[in-house]
């Protein structure tokens, strides 16, 4: 999953200064080999011991937030966004003062760099910083930058000043293709910002952009919160499987993997139990976006969103999801019929196939039909042999190795974060991976990947090294052992790595384009690519080992692992059609004929096949 955030005509990203390569090729002092039979590379053995604390440094210089200086305290984000804002306002000052030409486009990159600089590291903050006080300045920079960005977005001189170099033939026939293609980019965003309104109707498209900001934080803010029933309520054997405090038990997730169909149902009904507020965030905020689009001439949100993907359009888009569902229908139907026989089979008294079962039961046919059971997998999917097979992977395709780093005292969130130099064999270093992998209180329950900074070359003719982060939820290593992986966290990880990698090697000149910054149903090419070499036996069985031992996944487990992957491959896809249907849905014509949830249940039922169950909200929210 990638997580990025465009603002109209300036797309953010932050910026994190280069830390220096001082430590390259280990973690450095304070880190212990755990003593097991076999042998790490350098960069499996990273992932495969726990940071030991740092030594005693009462002097040391204390450098933030990835490196950033301003950032060693909550407070450091407003001065930060001051700076940034400050920097913008010359930027704009001498792009509006400058003849058109190539340096026009120079500066509006670097203008929306600056910005990045702040935005998307504060967006990565606010969600994943283990401390409160971060998380608010955080938020707070992002709401500021954002909303700079949406009055740049509609501010006329400045478009005028782009305007000027694209009307001119010549000056655009001079032009090479990269530059030329930036320009567009910057004036498309101009045009779907409303740059062609008249000032009050700008101002409008301004406060409208400034309040989906909020209301989109709020929302996506709301999803991660656990809910919480009284225990009484729950059949008291079930109490162990979640959270009880006091006399509420806390549910945080849908348990999907539990066996107790029980557990599963009461995880689904009450994780997914509407909340009102919730609710109410949501429809304001498709309301708020469907009078953007229509403000700025489009006849709806979808249309807007779609305009320069590869899709380019709802209509192509939903033309492809009912075929891609025809072609599914049999082959789902197949997949239900089976996992319902097996739920028969397990627990005759309750046969009915309900949303929470596919998960687990397709689980189980696979290891029954391929003897795939996960934890005789796991010993040899460990995190460091995982991360281990993909420096091997990395090495052979692109001439890429990855090092692990000390990061400084104050550049990581927690001291779990592992950091990552990535190294090309004539190119040198390409950026940094910070590894956010490991579970926590309050942290998001999502795999993803943040840009914190874009890679660009600068005037001085240095270029400026993209910096990301992986965050994950793996759990933690025990006394006994690291952390293993199932096949499932196997995939996951090499899916993100596949997003770290597109943002390393996708080096331009203009940060605008570089790395995932491209059209977003696009985006997601790079890291499906990588789940088919995590599903290769050609590829995991350069890696898979036992942990203790050091033996290698027989070659027949591997085999039955990659063919078990196929087992109701059409259900799942099935579900992702549903989801997308229900958002294009949502994005489509306004006013709503009816609720959000009644449309979750028409939805669901033409499109996924599973009865919906009342007073629930989906997943894809």
């Amino acid at each position: 999953m990638l997580c990025a955030w465009r603002l109209g005509g300036l797309e953010l990203r932050a910026a994190a200064l280069w830390p220096g390569r001082a430590g390259l090729g280990g973690f450095g002092a304070g880190i212990r080999a755990r003593e097991v039979s076999t042998s790490w590379s350098p960069v499996g053995a990273a992932f495969n011991v726990k940071p030991q604390g740092r030594r005693l440094d009462l002097f040391g210089e204390r450098r933030g937030l990835f490196g950033v200086p301003e950032l060693s305290a909550p407070e450091g984000f407003r001065i930060a966004q001051e700076n940034a804002l400050r920097k913008a306002d010359l930027l704009v000052e001498r792009v509006c003062s400058l003849p058109p030409g190539p340096q026009t486009v120079l500066i509006f990159d670097e203008l929306s760099d600056s910005l990045c600089r702040v935005a998307d590291l504060a967006d990565f903050v606010k969600i994943a910083h283990p401390e409160r006080a971060f998380r608010e300045a955080a938020e707070e920079a992002c709401r500021s930058i954002g909303t700079m960005v949406e009055k740049l977005n509609t501010n006329v001189e400045l478009y005028q000043s782009l305007q000027k170099l694209l009307a001119d033939k010549k000056l655009v026939d001079s032009l090479d293709p990269e530059t030329r293609r930036v320009a567009e980019l910057f004036m498309f965003d101009f045009e779907i910002s409303g740059i062609h309104l008249d000032e009050e109707k700008r101002k409008r498209a301004v406060d409208l952009n400034v309040k989906i900001l909020d209301l989109s934080n709020t929302f996506l803010m709301g999803t991660n919160f656990p809910n919480k029933i009284e225990k009484h309520l729950l059949p008291e054997h079930i109490h162990r499987n979640f959270v009880v405090t006091g006399s509420h038990v806390i549910i945080d997730g849908l348990h999907a993997e539990a066996p107790d169909d029980l557990v599963r149902e009461a995880a689904y009904k009450i994780f997914l139990y509407p909340n009102a507020g919730q609710l109410k965030c949501l429809e304001e905020l498709l309301s708020n976006r469907d009078l953007l689009a229509k403000l700025v001439g489009y006849s709806t949100y979808s249309h807007r969103a779609l305009q320069g993907t590869i899709a380019k359009n709802p209509e192509t888009v939903m033309q492809f999801l009912e075929k891609l569902s025809d072609k599914l229908s049999e082959r789902t139907t197949k997949d239900f019929e089976m996992i319902r026989g097996m739920k028969m089979k397990l627990n005759p008294q309750n046969s009915e196939l309900m949303p929470w079962d596919p998960p687990y039961y397709s689980g189980v046919i696979r290891a029954e039909r391929y003897n795939i059971e996960p934890s005789l997998y796991c010993p040899f999917f460990s995190l460091g042999a995982c991360m281990e097979g993909l420096n091997i992977l990395f090495t052979k395709l692109l001439g890429i190795t990855l090092y692990a780093e000390q990061p400084a005292k104050g550049e990581v969130w927690c001291e779990d974060v592992r950091k990552l130099a990535v190294v090309h064999e004539s190119e040198g270093l390409l950026g940094y991976i910070y590894c956010d992998f490991f579970q926590r209180a309050d942290k998001p329950h999502q795999d993803c990947h943040f840009t914190i900074r874009g890679g660009r070359l600068k005037e001085d003719g240095e270029y400026q090294l993209p910096v990301v982060v992986l965050m994950l939820n793996l759990p933690h290593s025990s006394r006994n052992s690291p952390t293993l992986l199932t096949p499932g966290m196997m995939e996951n990880l090499f899916h993100e790595m596949g997003h770290a990698m597109h943002s390393m090697l996708g080096r331009t000149r203009y940060q605008h384009v570089t790395g995932t910054r491209c059209p977003t149903d696009f985006a997601e090419v790079p890291s499906i690519l990588m789940e088919y070499f995590a599903n290769d036996y050609r590829v995991v069985t350069q890696f898979a080992r036992h942990y203790q031992t050091g033996q290698s996944l027989p070659k027949n487990m591997v085999s039955r692992l990659c063919e078990s992957k196929k087992v109701c491959a059409a259900a799942d896809m099935q579900l992702q059609v549903f989801y997308a249907t229900l958002d294009q849905i949502y994005h489509g014509k306004h006013p709503l004929r009816t609720s959000t949830t009644d449309i979750l249940r028409e939805t669901q039922e033409k499109f996924y096949g599973l009865p919906y169950v009342p007073n629930t909200v989906s997943l894809a929210f």
